[in-house]
C-alpha cells in the first residue's frame, strides 16, 4: 500500500505542482521559506529546536491559526517546558502566525507528503506529540508518526456530508491510518459516530465541542482603527455599514449592485467587501471601476488620507488578517461563500461580536453552526440573490431587529464556549506520559 501510495503520489505531484506554485507565486512571498516544504531548515530553526522537548501544531491555513492560536495560549502555562513548533500550508496561514504568535514560537511551513521529506522533518523537529488542527490526512506524514510511537491528535475534528462517504468507501486506505490517532477531539456525537465508523479507534475519541467558538472570543489588541479608518474616507458617523466577508467570485459584484439600489431609501449605507482570497482584489477593483463604484483600497488609507464625506460607496480590503477588526462597526454582516459558492464561511466571529448576520444557502461546511444561529433565530438565512436583498432592505429598516439578532448571535455564542480547555484536557495526559512536567491550571 505504501509503494503504491507513494508512486501514485509522485505522479500526481509532478502533474499539479506547476499550478500549485503559480498559486503561491500569485500570493506573493512565496520564496521565504519555501526549503521547509521540503524539510530543508535554515540554521536559525534548527538552532531554536536543539535540545527542546517540541509539540508540533499543525495549521492548514488562516481558519485553523485562528483555533492553533487558542490553542497554544491555553496549553503554554502547563507545559512550560515545551517548545512549540506550528506549521501551516499556505503562505497566508504563515502570514497570520507570523502576526498573531511570538518569535518564542517556531513557524514552519508542513513539509511535502514524500517520504523522504516528511522522514526528514520529523526527525529534525523530533516532537513529543503532533496535533493536527482540523487537518488533511497525508498518509506518509502520519505513517511514520505512529512507526516512531508518537501521541498523534486530531483536534477540532469533523467529517463533512461530503467527506465522509469517501472516506468509508476507500476504508481500505483510510482506517489505519484513522486508527493511529491517540486522541480525537469532535464537535459533536454525529461526528464522533463518523470518526469511529471510518476507523477511529473508539477509546481516542472524545466530544469536545467546536474551537470555532472559543477563537472568536480570543482576546486581541485592536491593531487596527477601523472607525478611525473610515472617518478618514468620509464615511459619516452615522452610516449604516454592511460588512460583506469572506466573499468569493460573484458575490461582490451582487453585493455592490444592491447597495447601489438600497441607497435610493438609505443614501448613508456604506459597503465594506473583505475577499476571502486577497489576490482577487485587483482584478475585482477592474470590475468595481468598470461598473461605476466609487472605492478605494485598504492599502491605499495612509496617515494622511483624507476624503470628503460620501466620496466614496465601498471598501474593498485588500489586506489579511483583519476582517474580525472591520466586523467592528457593521450594522450588518453578510457571510460569504455562500450564495455564488458551495462551502459558506465562519458566522461566528461576527456571532461574537453581537452583529446582525445574513447568509446565503450554501453553508455546508458550517451545517452544525448555522442550525444553532438559525434555531435561536440568530441570523437569516436566504435562498437567492433577490431574497438577500430583501431580507437587507428590511434589516436596514428595523434596528430593533438588528439588535435583537446581535443579542442571540451573542448568546450562541457564549452558550458554547469551553471547547478549548476540553480539548486541552485530553491533550496533556498524553504528554505525562511521555514525561512532560505538566503544571495544574492556575
Amino acid at each position: 500500500m505504501r509503494t503504491l501510495y507513494n508512486i501514485l503520489f509522485l505522479i500526481f505531484f509532478a502533474l499539479a505542482s506547476p499550478y500549485y506554485f503559480w498559486r503561491m507565486r500569485r500570493r506573493g512571498d512565496w520564496q521565504r521559506g519555501f526549503g521547509e516544504r521540503f524539510a530543508i531548515y535554515d540554521a536559525a530553526v534548527k538552532q531554536a529546536l536543539t535540545n527542546r522537548h517540541i509539540i508540533w501544531i499543525h495549521a492548514v491555513s488562516v481558519g485553523e491559526v485562528n483555533l492553533c492560536t487558542q490553542l497554544i495560549h491555553a496549553l503554554e502555562p502547563r507545559v512550560p517546558n515545551l517548545k512549540f513548533v506550528v506549521s501551516c500550508t499556505t503562505t497566508t496561514g504563515m502570514a497570520e502566525l507570523r502576526r498573531r504568535l511570538p518569535t518564542r514560537i517556531t513557524k514552519i511551513y508542513y513539509p511535502v507528503d514524500r517520504r523522504k521529506f516528511v522522514r526528514r522533518a520529523l526527525a529534525t523537529i523530533n516532537p513529543q506529540a503532533v496535533i493536527l488542527v482540523e487537518a488533511e490526512i497525508w498518509p506518509n506524514f502520519i505513517w511514520r508518526v505512529r512507526d516512531l510511537k508518537i501521541p498523534l491528535i486530531l483536534a477540532n475534528a469533523r467529517l463533512s456530508d461530503r467527506s465522509y462517504p469517501r472516506y468509508k468507501k476507500f476504508g481500505f486506505i483510510f482506517r489505519p491510518l484513522f486508527a493511529a490517532f491517540t486522541g480525537v477531539g469532535c464537535q459533536n456525537e454525529i461526528d464522533a459516530e463518523r470518526l469511529r465508523a471510518v476507523g477511529c479507534r473508539p477509546e481516542a475519541v472524545r466530544v469536545v465541542g467546536n474551537l470555532k467558538f472559543d477563537a472568536a472570543k480570543l482576546t486581541e489588541v485592536h491593531s487596527l482603527d477601523v472607525r478611525g479608518l473610515l472617518r478618514q474616507i468620509g464615511v459619516p458617523e452615522d452610516a449604516s455599514i454592511l460588512v460583506a466577508g469572506s466573499t468569493h467570485d460573484g458575490e461582490e459584484i451582487l453585493l455592490t449592485d444592491m447597495a447601489k439600489r438600497l441607497r435610493e431609501k438609505f443614501p448613508k449605507l456604506f459597503l465594506i467587501l473583505v475577499p476571502r482570497h486577497f489576490e482577487r482584489c485587483k482584478e475585482l477593483g477592474q470590475k468595481l471601476r468598470a461598473s461605476g463604484v466609487r472605492f478605494t483600497f485598504r492599502s491605499e488609507i495612509f496617515p494622511n488620507t483624507k476624503l470628503e464625506p460620501g466620496a466614496l460607496d465601498c471598501l474593498l480590503v485588500n489586506t489579511t488578517g483583519e476582517l474580525r477588526f472591520f466586523y467592528e462597526p457593521a450594522d450588518i454582516v453578510f457571510v460569504g461563500k455562500s450564495l455564488t459558492a458551495l462551502g459558506g464561511q465562519n458566522p461566528i466571529e461576527p456571532g461574537a461580536q453581537g452583529k446582525a448576520i445574513v447568509f446565503g444557502p450554501n453553508m455546508q461546511n458550517f451545517t452544525d453552526i448555522t442550525r444553532s444561529f438559525l434555531q435561536k433565530k440568530a441570523a437569516i438565512q436566504v435562498k437567492s440573490p433577490e431574497e438577500l436583498e430583501r431580507a437587507l432592505g428590511e434589516l436596514l429598516a428595523d434596528a430593533p431587529r438588528r439588535a435583537a439578532l446581535g443579542r442571540a448571535a451573542l448568546g450562541v455564542v457564549s452558550e458554547n464556549l469551553g471547547a478549548v480547555e476540553r480539548t486541552v484536557a485530553m491533550i496533556l495526559p498524553q504528554l505525562e506520559r511521555r514525561g512532560i512536567l505538566v503544571e495544574e491550571n492556575k
